[in-house]
């Protein structure tokens, strides 16, 4: 696959956003790649035009498969598996924030609950720790509530509501 400029640009970055947000950047530029192709592609074609070494190609396609972002296809007369990514930005990114919670914010909390519950019970604690375990627990539970909520609202009305921006506090004002 031929890349240009604004192409190589947005694969550069999408691979040092991810490895920002924890994923390796190989994992994001074959991401990024997917994504901008407009044909399937298969492990030697990702091979060739990132520049990487086709084992570190392997992995980043399982790690992709992992998180749904991408999805093994085949091409007639081609007995190569072959790899598209989703293409809808909603659902990319509904899926990468879904996996994070999954991998990330349910721990804390099972951890948080488990923390508020010793520090209530535990007679020798400082009462100011127990009140800050208690009040991350109370938020980062609010803000999973909040999160399973907005999930549930249908996109096109999901849209206008982020298009209205900081307007739609007047309504809970």
């Amino acid at each position: 696959m031929k890349l240009n400029s604004a192409m190589e640009q947005f694969i550069l970055h999408w691979g040092e956003m991810g490895s920002r947000w924890g994923v390796s950047r190989s994992v994001a530029q074959v991401h990024a790649l997917l994504y901008l192709a407009s044909d399937p592609l298969h492990a030697d074609e990702i091979t060739e035009t990132l520049s990487i070494a086709r084992s570190n190609v392997s992995m980043c396609l399982k790690e992709l498969q992992g998180w749904r972002l991408i999805e093994l296809t085949h091409v007639l007369g081609d007995r190569r598996d072959h790899f598209t990514a989703e293409k809808d930005v909603w659902e990319i990114m509904t899926r990468i924030v879904e996996g994070r919670k999954e991998r990330e914010i349910d721990p804390l909390l099972q951890t948080l609950v488990r923390c508020r519950d010793e520090a209530a019970a535990d007679k020798t604690i400082d009462p100011g720790v127990a009140e800050r375990i208690a009040a991350m627990h109370d938020f980062v539970t609010n803000m999973t509530n909040w999160y399973q909520q907005v999930s549930r609202i249908p996109r096109p009305v999901l849209r206008k509501l982020m298009a209205m921006g900081a307007r739609v506090a007047k309504f809970a004002t």
